[in-house]
Formats: structure tokens, C-alpha cells, sequence
């Protein structure tokens, strides 16, 4: 049997670094990928897509938030989608899962909150697969909540498909240890075929036929380089390991990168690196940038001029810090201010700065900044 394996669209997620324009834009992408997972379904001829929880972000979205992701799946009718809750979204009582169902579904939308076995219907060949799916009811579940798999019964010689939503092999996302916690050897032990997970925002086997699929649109700076932004085709063979790859899906390119100044030279450096690394679209970047070093009031405005708003005004996002970037000043920075109160303040702040001082080095900083952007010197 061929199927799609997705889980972790996380859909209403806040991105507390971005501007609204931003946070729009990458809400309403994580909406664009289900829409892309369709479109891949349909290319593909897969009639079934399983989505391994966290479909929604938190326990009780708004109700424009609740609906989205059910409207996407509506436009692609002939495929079923099959859902279960994830520690973001665990089945509450009279939580969202419920107002879902109150809302009414479309027929080819299947919301699993019972750990009981559902026939998926034959495959081309004839052979008849059941789905498994674990549920989720809180957010930290003590013990293993696929557990039940083993129990469940299936007729003789069908695929046993299995869905849950947790930390295989002591990796994952949840902060409580012991809490969602799969047994690494969880599908031989309930017989599976294949164990599709949700929980890792990475593309990744968690054991033999198992595999996190990964959030289909990249979510964060710390994910490396399986970050997500894909979802998994996979075709379940009975008694077989199953045949996976791995189709991207996503938009955003997220990066992080450091780099030491001293000079114009390395400022100038740093913008082609930039570029390079963002690549051809650089409005599909985000891009989180640390820098250390030292710089004059000039190459500080160049740096501002060339990084924050040139570069930084192509990317979708960039995020600096700058908190280890000291200033380098002589006599020739601190003459734009000329004298009286201002100057005062600065000789002030200079001699703090000489000490160590990160909070007096930085206001120092700005304050010659600001100056020389007045005097356009």
C-alpha cells in the first residue's frame, strides 16, 4: 500500500521574532504545504495521507485557526486524510477535537481519538490494510502511548499500519523525560509494517519500519539539515521493510550564521556570504546572525547600511546579534559630536566601555551612530 506520511504542520504556530508581515506569511504557508501534500498526493495517484499529530499548535485554537487546515483538505476530495492528536493538540475533553466534529467533516477526513484499529480498505494488490493509531489525551502521557498496538487485533495477513505521536530512541521534542516516550522496538513488537511518527520536525528512520516524517514546512533556526520541509511517500510491504522517500513540500530555507569584523573588508565578505546563502530567492531566507568583533562608528554604519537594511531587507527575516560586536572609537568618531553635553556623554561612556562595560560599549555605539547618520558624515 502507498501512502503519504505527514505530522507536525503545527498550523496557528507564533513566531515571537518575526514582524506581522512575516508572522502572516509564515502562518499562512504552513496552510500552503497541506495544499502541496494534496497536490503531491494527487501526481503521485496515493489515495491516503496519514498525519501523525500536531495538526494544530495548541489545545484551543481560534476558530478560524480550527477550521483552516479542514478546508485545505476539503479541496482534495478523492484523497482521505486520517489525523490524530499530538502533544500540542491532545484530545481534551470538549477540546478541539470535539468542537471539530460538532463543526461536521467532510467524508474524506478521519479524526482518530480511540486507540482502536481501522480498516484502510484493500490495496491494488487485494490485501487488506488496518490502521493502528495511538491518541494522545494530555500533553505528558506517562508510559508509552503506543503500547495498545500490541493488543490490536487485525484480520490474518493484513498490513498493520501504525500512527502515533511521541519521543522514539530518546529523541524528540518533549521537555519531560519519561512523558510520550515510544519503545524504539515498538513495530516488531506490534507486529507493523510500517510506524508512521509525529513529534521529530526532521525527515528521519526511528527504528526498523518506523520514521518521523518531519513538519512538511521548516519552523526554526535549530533544526540543521533535517529541518523538516518534506513529507515521506512510502509504500507498506507485508513482512517487508517499507520503501521510503523522502518529497519537499516546503518554502522557507532556515539558516544560522556567525562571523568576526574588524573591517569594511569583512563587512563587504559578509553581505556576498549572505547572499550566497540564502540563494537564488532570497525572500524564501531566514537567516539568524551572530556577530563579534570590533567596529569604527563608519564600518558600524556600513555594517547597518549593508547587513540590516540591504541584505536584511531581502531576506524573509533576518535576526542579528549584535551583543558581542564592541565598538573601536578614536578621536576622529567621538569628533562628529563636537562638544558640549553630547561629547561629555560620550568621553563618559568611552572610559565605562574601556571596562568591560557591554551595556555602556553598546549605548556608546548607538549614540555615534545615530550621530553620524544626522550629520551624514
Amino acid at each position: 500500500m502507498r501512502f503519504l506520511h505527514t505530522s507536525d504542520w503545527q498550523i496557528g504556530k507564533g513566531f515571537r521574532f518575526a514582524d506581522d508581515e512575516t508572522l502572516g506569511v509564515l502562518q499562512e504557508q504552513r496552510l500552503e504545504a497541506i495544499r502541496r501534500i494534496g497536490r503531491l498526493a494527487r501526481e503521485q495517484s496515493v489515495p491516503l495521507v496519514l498525519v501523525a499529530g500536531d495538526v494544530w499548535d495548541m489545545a484551543q485554537p481560534a476558530e478560524r485557526t480550527l477550521r483552516q487546515p479542514i478546508e485545505c483538505m476539503r479541496q482534495f476530495g478523492e484523497i482521505d486524510w486520517h489525523l490524530i492528536p499530538g502533544n500540542h493538540d491532545p484530545h481534551l475533553p470538549g477540546g478541539l477535537w470535539d468542537r471539530q466534529r460538532r463543526h461536521g467533516l467532510p467524508p474524506n477526513i478521519h479524526l482518530h481519538t480511540t486507540a482502536a484499529p481501522v480498516s484502510l480498505g484493500a490495496d491494488p494488490s487485494g490485501r487488506e490494510a488496518w490502521l493502528l493509531p495511538a491518541v494522545l489525551d494530555r500533553r505528558h502521557a506517562l508510559g508509552d502511548p503506543t503500547a495498545a498496538l500490541d493488543s490490536m487485533p487485525t484480520p490474518d495477513g493484513a498490513l498493520r499500519i501504525g500512527l502515533a505521536h511521541g519521543s522514539a530512541r530518546g529523541f524528540g521534542t518533549d521537555p519531560d523525560e519519561g512523558a510520550n516516550r515510544i519503545a524504539a522496538d515498538r513495530a516488531q513488537r506490534s507486529g507493523l509494517d510500517y510506524l508512521a511518527l509525529g513529534d521529530w520536525h526532521g525527515a528521519t528512520p526511528a527504528g526498523p519500519r518506523s520514521w518521523y516524517s518531519g513538519t512538511p514546512e521548516t519552523d526554526g533556526f535549530d533544526r540543521g539539515g533535517d529541518g523538516g520541509g518534506s513529507v515521506l511517500l512510502v509504500r507498506a510491504r507485508s513482512g517487508a521493510d517499507p520503501v521510503v522517500a523522502s518529497h519537499r513540500v516546503g518554502r522557507f530555507r532556515w539558516h544560522r550564521d556567525a562571523a568576526t569584523l574588524f573591517s569594511a573588508d569583512e563587512i563587504d565578505a559578509l553581505d556576498h556570504r549572505l547572499r550566497d546563502l540564502a540563494g537564488e530567492d532570497l525572500g524564501d531566507a531566514l537567516i539568524w546572525l551572530r556577530v563579534a568583533g570590533a567596529l569604527s562608528a563608519d564600518d558600524r554604519l556600513r555594517f547597518e547600511q549593508r547587513i540590516r537594511d540591504g541584505v536584511g531587507s531581502a531576506l524573509r527575516a533576518l535576526r542579528i546579534d549584535d551583543s558581542a560586536l564592541e565598538a573601536s572609537l578614536g578621536d576622529a568618531d567621538l569628533g562628529v559630536l563636537g562638544s558640549g553635553a553630547l561629547r561629555d556623554a560620550a568621553e563618559a561612556l568611552q572610559i565605562r566601555a574601556a571596562a568591560a562595560d557591554r551595556i555602556a560599549a553598546a549605548a556608546l555605539q548607538r549614540l555615534l551612530l545615530l550621530a553620524r547618520q544626522e550629520s551624514g558624515a
